[in-house]
């Protein structure tokens, strides 16, 4: 590891630090040179994510390369993980598109998979029907035939029922998680995201001690559009997540399909909405197909 990704790496692992404060920092000192020596009272805070207090017993940016931050680096490679920082050339090109990518990638896994295109970002409720879970087997061969990487969330309903689809169908799939790598959420996913640390690949942008906060999951969404050239709605309720992660989509430009649902039912009000709002209706594997395959993002 060089010198710079590794001042980079453990500027990262300061407790809280902001992401805008990492853009400043970068901003005003590329190299960061002084980035052991500056005091923390001349850091910039962010406002809209959590910052560290000014009266924080860290007192200086030298407090976060102590022995045991060095020592948590060290194990990363022992566990297998990966870190890839946005200035490494395994760092996804399309995901550095989007609005405030995440500076770092902690990875458990096949990182080739990052490379594998086109990918397609599947959501949905939390509380998946009978109806979603039938979508799904119904639509996944042919995408999967078709080498579409699936990119979720690996949370609990629709989420895990697309990574583990791809995985029954021979697929790859790529698991996007809140919170670091060692605190899997939820706790019944973990033999999941233990199995695709295995075969397929799980990511985070927080170092894999970081235990999820609630807003780490919206911020998460963005990684989940960011990855894919679409993003494809199977249920979701007026407000969600899921339509978190299509709006994302639709600020970065990536295309949007979203599964109708019955009017009754208020797991597809989000979804049936998005149609209204000009997502592409799918009904079949060929409404994604005919646009991942033919308009490719470069």
């Amino acid at each position: 590891m060089d010198e710079f990704k590794e001042k980079f790496i453990h500027l990262l692992h300061y407790p809280n630090i902001s992401w805008k404060t990492v853009f400043q920092m970068l901003k005003k000192d590329p190299s960061l040179q002084p980035v052991y020596r500056a005091p923390f009272s001349t850091m910039p805070s962010n406002p809209i994510y959590p910052a560290v207090s000014h009266d924080s017993p860290l007192t200086s940016v030298t407090s976060f390369s102590s022995e045991s931050i060095h020592e948590q680096i060290r194990q990363y490679k022992t566990n297998d993980i990966d870190v890839i920082t946005i200035f490494d050339k395994e760092y996804p090109r399309i995901l550095k598109e989007i609005y405030q990518p995440p500076w770092a990638l902690y990875a458990k896994g096949d990182i080739a998979l990052l490379e594998k295109e086109p990918k397609l970002a599947v959501v949905g409720s939390r509380q998946a029907t009978p109806y979603g879970k039938k979508a799904i087997r119904h639509i996944f061969p042919d995408l999967i035939h078709q080498d579409i990487l699936i990119v979720s969330g690996l949370a609990t309903g629709i989420d895990a029922l697309a990574h583990e689809e791809t995985i029954k169908l021979d697929g790859k799939t790529i698991g996007v998680i809140a919170g670091g790598l060692y605190h899997i959420y939820p706790k019944e996913n973990l033999p999941l995201a233990v199995k695709m640390m295995q075969t397929q690949l799980v990511l985070s942008e927080y170092p894999p001690d970081t235990k999820p906060l609630r807003w780490h999951f919206p911020a998460r969404n963005r990684i989940i559009s960011g990855l894919s050239t679409g993003t494809f709605i199977i249920e979701a309720k007026r407000k969600s997540g899921s339509l978190i992660t299509a709006n994302y989509a639709v600020h970065e430009g990536r295309d949007v399909f979203s599964l109708p649902g019955s009017i009754f039912n208020p797991c597809s009000e989000g979804a049936n909405e998005l149609i209204q709002q000009g997502a592409k209706l799918v009904s079949c594997a060929k409404d994604i197909l005919e646009e991942l395959k033919y308009n490719p993002i470069q």
